[in-house]
């Protein structure tokens, strides 16, 4: 094909160029950008229009007429320490004016904590004319906090928008669907705005109800940001309807959560998990109604992973519900990827490639830095598409800008027809796999391709280190599930071989409490001295208790020192050769790595780093990388694995390894770790990839084991029929 599944944006002032580049790239469909409006004769443009559509925001008439409507929040004051009796805390302090405001009408949802006790204050007064909070009895010395509900008067993402494409519109405002008279007009306004844009094919929703957290400071720059927060999602409706239903309040504290507002890396608890199910069930039922006006109206409806997204889980147990046709979301690599191409109840999966058409990319003088930037999202995207492609791809931001780099232009032609190419060939096959890994996690399959992400793949510099594994995992040639604590409890599934839990000490990722349950531990310990493999990576199974800080160190054969035991020589310090480190020829990337792990007794050592000062204390030294027997199975301990070719392939040996397979790895199996390759068992097809700018050499090896030499040029992907 030359043409179709790639969306390209458009707007009024841009109809001639839009033409043009449409007919390069074989577009297919034109979608509207945010803050622009899409051409009079748009349909003339191409198959499908895509249109963006706000359910809470964008008509700030009706959201001035009911502000009592408008969407909520709970935020944390700064902390602050009483010098007297008497302590006055300003709860706006740090935070942007022009975006949150208290709401002083509902004191009866906020709360004063002690932080230094702990305890909720009850003898406490507002001054909203001051906008601060009276304590006449406080503690001296002690430190308090305003768990408070602030309105929210300007949506967080065109704020970001604002300041990063110098927008000067009007800010918009939010409503809130759980209110009555919002629930009524949004579905009312749905039918209008059908009826208004025939030319419309897709209805893009940017997203639907309550955004995920984007909080900004006094200097309209970021606070607090949190993709998956639930913490915008509050409101004096949802709070009375939810403790109705359940029977219970939720409270500020309960979403504050000693200022941590119950972010993903929390082991959630009962109630946090209660609240999110509450407003998804609310979310789908809601949007629901509004895909079927759009169906009804002739139109498809298309969900934008991304802004207004919390309660509508794509691997949640009620996104089916919505009938929607369609996602699309940003592509940030291969899990973005995977994550978006993955997503059950849709007829269709749609990737925005990088970098958006922003002037913070395209700028005088950047076209190499674009086309740059372009190139490695694509080279590290397309690992996951041989494994899982996408239907569709596109872009966003102003077409106009990209149109001023040539180069860039002609990258993405080449790039379209690729992917078209790679969709074809590979779309409804499914790949071969030689192994099924299981990421354990306390979210498991709600949040599958979503840990250690902070939005779009983008990572804080403590989990890229984490980040990494999934970004492998991606491309390579395994079945990857995604399991939680509970899964373990009700017994793994018989089609699992290796299971990976990577994280640091006491986070959502690494399980936290779940490792003081006897049957977590004993049913895991189990299961790999059946014959499975168990991974971890950072501080895997910590929970530290009788003298050991991870507690499957039986089956990792490590544990880590956290002072306890430095009493207690570790003399298991050799460096041995190994199946899992074969074809790594530097040093490893560890990324962040971790600090203080020692082998015990029995386990291969297969990196250990030792520090100069103290290089003459032979017992003194830091694994890195182990592999352990533990009855009929086999553990492998890893520091951290931020994503690169090396990395990658490590990762995939430590699989084969630790599952007790490594005799079966070279099958569908390509010898240089820059390529990889990807078998179709329903067409017969072979896909080598050169991951690299270069030429490359490798051994390509099928299903049977068979070797051949192939030479790749850059970037290249060779098909080979069986």
């Amino acid at each position: 094909m030359k043409k179709g599944r790639v969306t390209i944006p458009t707007d009024a002032s841009f109809v001639e160029g839009t033409k043009e580049i449409a007919a390069k790239w074989g577009a297919d469909a034109v979608r509207d950008c945010d803050g622009t409006v899409l051409p009079a004769n748009v349909a003339e443009l191409a198959e499908k229009v895509y249109n963006t559509y706000f359910v809470v925001r964008g008509d700030n008439e009706w959201a001035e007429r009911h502000p009592e409507e408008t969407h909520r929040t709970f935020l944390m004051s700064e902390r602050v320490i009483a010098e007297t009796r008497v302590l006055e805390i300003d709860v706006m302090k740090g935070y942007f004016a022009q975006q949150i405001a208290p709401d002083w009408d509902h004191l009866s949802y906020w709360e004063v904590v002690d932080r230094t006790t702990g305890k909720t204050v009850s003898d406490w007064k507002a001054d909203a004319a001051r906008g601060k909070v009276v304590l006449e009895n406080a503690e001296e010395m002690h430190e308090y906090t305003v768990g408070f509900m602030a309105l929210v008067i300007w949506h967080p993402v065109q704020i970001y928008n604002y300041l990063t494409n110098n927008w000067t519109c009007a800010k918009q405002k939010m409503y809130d669907p759980a209110f009555p008279n919002t629930a009524e007009y949004i579905k009312r306004h749905m039918r209008e705005w059908c009826e208004a844009h025939p030319e419309t094919n897709v209805v893009r929703f940017t997203t639907f109800l309550y955004q995920f957290t984007l909080i900004f400071n006094e200097k309209g720059k970021e606070k607090y940001v949190d993709w998956f927060g639930y913490g915008l999602s509050v409101s004096p409706a949802l709070l009375d309807a939810f403790e109705k239903e359940y029977g219970y309040k939720m409270r500020a504290e309960d979403f504050i959560d000693g200022g941590c507002y119950a972010n993903p890396f929390r082991v959630p608890n009962r109630k946090i998990l209660d609240y999110m199910d509450f407003v998804s069930r609310f979310v789908t039922k809601t949007i629901g109604e509004l895909v079927n006006i759009v169906h009804e109206n002739g139109k498809e409806a298309m969900m934008f992973l991304g802004d207004d997204w919390i309660g509508a889980e794509p691997y949640g147990k009620y996104f089916g519900d919505m009938n929607l046709d369609a996602v699309v979301g940003s592509v940030g690599g291969g899990v973005t990827v995977r994550m978006l191409s993955e997503i059950p109840h849709v007829k269709y999966h749609e990737g925005r490639f990088l970098p958006y058409f922003f002037p913070d990319t395209f700028f005088d003088g950047n076209e190499e830095n674009a086309v740059r930037e372009l190139d490695r999202n694509w080279t590290t995207a397309r690992r996951a598409m041989m494994r899982k492609p996408l239907d569709r791809m596109g872009f966003g931001g102003y077409l106009s800008l990209a149109a001023k780099f040539p180069k860039f232009v002609d990258r993405v032609t080449e790039i379209c027809d690729e992917f078209r190419m790679i969709v074809d060939a590979a779309g409804s096959a499914k790949p071969y796999s030689g192994i099924t890994v299981a990421v354990l996690n306390c979210w498991g399959k709600q949040r599958s391709w979503m840990s250690h992400m902070v939005a779009h793949e983008l990572w804080y510099q403590q989990i890229y280190s984490y980040q990494g594994i999934l970004e492998s995992l991606s491309g390579l040639a395994v079945e990857v599930k995604f399991i939680s604590f509970d899964d373990v409890r009700a017994g793994i599934d018989k089609d699992i071989d290796v299971i990976i839990n990577a994280g640091d000490a006491m986070t959502a990722y690494s399980g936290g409490e779940n490792w003081n349950d006897e049957k977590v531990v004993a049913t895991l310990r189990k299961w790999v001295r059946e014959g499975h493999g168990f991974i971890g990576v950072g501080e895997p199974t910590a929970f530290v208790k009788d003298g050991r800080t991870f507690v499957l160190a039986d089956v990792l054969g490590v544990d880590k020192e956290i002072g306890f035991t430095l009493s207690a020589d570790k003399y298991n310090i050799e460096k041995k050769a190994h199946f899992i480190t074969e074809d790594i020829s530097g040093a490893v990337d560890y990324g962040e790595g971790m600090k203080n792990v020692y082998a015990l007794d029995g386990a291969d050592v297969l990196d250990i780093e030792f520090s100069d000062r103290f290089r003459r204390n032979v017992n003194v030294g830091e694994v890195k990388l182990a592999a352990n027997i533990c009855g009929k199975g086999r553990g492998v301990y890893i520091a951290g694995l931020p994503y690169s070719p090396e990395n990658a392939r490590l990762l995939y040996r430590a699989v084969y390894w630790s599952a007790g397979k490594e005799t079966e790895m070279k099958k569908a199996f390509s010898s240089n770790l820059l390529t990889e390759c990807t078998y179709y068992p329903e067409t017969g097809k072979y896909a080598v990839v050169n991951n690299d700018a270069g030429e490359q050499k490798t051994v390509f090896y099928d299903i049977e084991g068979r070797a051949k030499e192939l030479v790749l040029a850059p970037a290249e992907v060779c098909w080979i029929k069986k």
